[in-house]
């Protein structure tokens, strides 16, 4: 009788337990709201995906890459921070280029004295030697001459008195101080006509050949600090102190690959939007002069912004990830459209947000 009982009581709570679990799991939990839900605005709106960019009328933002390679030794900007061009960005080691530019210096100093002692020439101190010299020389030819001329007279006097060894020698004295003669007063005329214009041409080459070593090597050592190109917002900054950058920007650790050392842009009341039109969709484009654009943020809900059309690039590239990561490799290929907005001002966007942009006609508009 007792095991019945517990029998009985066992099977009563699994039916209670049967029951139990019925319910449960027969509730129905309501699916959330979506985050944000946006509407095409137009009756027939084509759809792109768009990424807001800093407003220029030919480009998009600003990619800074340096001209030269080295370590990073100062980074003199924080990123949203407004510079004028010209303010230093950050700048790179440059104690071997600043040697180069010194030795280059000194070198194109050294041929400018060379070049200005050719045109002093003649050096009134060398003139005056060379005029002594030829004094000199003028004054032993009479001397000589004058030796010449007792001996001849002896000799008409007393032929024997002179013997002819004596005689040939004073004729050549006269000679040898007559040829000194001709050379000093030649190197006297020499000398006084300066530096040869040859001489002056070719040291000439040699000092603007130096000068413009030296300014091109200085022109490279301005550019060991990276400056603003225009005036802008800094809206990206890849590098820090110690870092190294090169021609080739600065390597990503995340994306692995070279990004720019710093991205710039122009928060000038406008802002830009480039949107990627799917090359199906391409022929349903309506005329340039008629294209109206309404673009969405993303989270918020049918928060809209009206857009105006700049002009389209005409050539349809390959589509691309939007995220700054790599060129997707798909056949899909994209018209992209560029449109201007004002910046709204209950609204927080920046360069680089994705948006939801969808492009009408004057006929379709909202």
């Amino acid at each position: 009788m007792k095991k019945n009982k517990v029998l009985f009581g066992l099977a009563v709570i699994g039916i209670i337990v049967g029951l139990a679990s019925a319910y449960i799991y027969s509730r129905q939990t309501p699916a959330l709201a979506p985050l944000a839900v946006n509407h095409d605005p137009y009756a027939r709106g084509l759809y792109a995906n768009g990424i807001i960019e800093s407003y220029d009328a030919v480009g998009e933002n600003i990619n800074i890459y340096p001209q030269v390679a080295g370590r990073v030794t100062a980074v003199d900007v924080r990123e949203g921070q407004t510079v004028t061009k010209g303010t230093p960005l950050f700048s790179i080691y440059d104690g071997i280029q600043n040697g180069v530019v010194a030795q280059n210096r000194a070198q194109a100093e050294a041929a400018l004295a060379l070049l200005e002692e050719l045109r002093a020439e003649p050096r009134r101190k060398t003139l005056v030697v060379a005029e002594r010299q030829m004094d000199s020389a003028r004054a032993n030819l009479i001397y000589q001459r004058t030796q010449l001329s007792i001996i001849q007279k002896e000799v008409a006097l007393s032929p024997q008195s002179v013997s002819e060894l004596a005689r040939k020698n004073a004729e050549n004295s006269v000679r040898i101080a007559l040829a000194n003669f001709n050379v000093a007063r030649a190197q006297y005329t020499l000398t006084k006509a300066g530096a040869w214009i040859y001489e002056i041409k070719n040291q000439e080459a040699i000092y603007k050949a130096a000068k413009r070593s030296y300014e091109s090597n200085s022109a490279l050592l301005q550019q060991y600090v990276v400056r603003a190109p225009v005036t802008g917002d800094i809206l990206r900054i890849n590098v820090t102190k110690g870092s190294y950058a090169s021609p080739q920007g600065v390597y990503g650790t995340y994306t692995q690959g070279m990004n720019p050392t710093l991205v710039m842009g122009r928060r000038d009341g406008y802002m830009q939007v480039r949107a990627y039109l799917d090359e199906i969709l391409v022929p349903r484009l309506p005329p340039p002069d008629e294209i109206s654009a309404t673009m969405f943020i993303r989270g918020l809900n049918n928060v809209s912004v009206p857009l105006q059309f700049v002009r389209i690039q005409p050539y349809v590239t390959p589509k691309i990830e939007l995220s700054n990561q790599r060129t997707e490799k798909v056949d899909v290929r994209v018209l992209p459209i560029l449109f201007r907005f004002k910046i709204p001002k209950d609204m927080t966007v920046f360069p680089g947000e994705l948006v939801d942009v969808y492009i009408g006609g004057r006929a379709s508009s909202p």
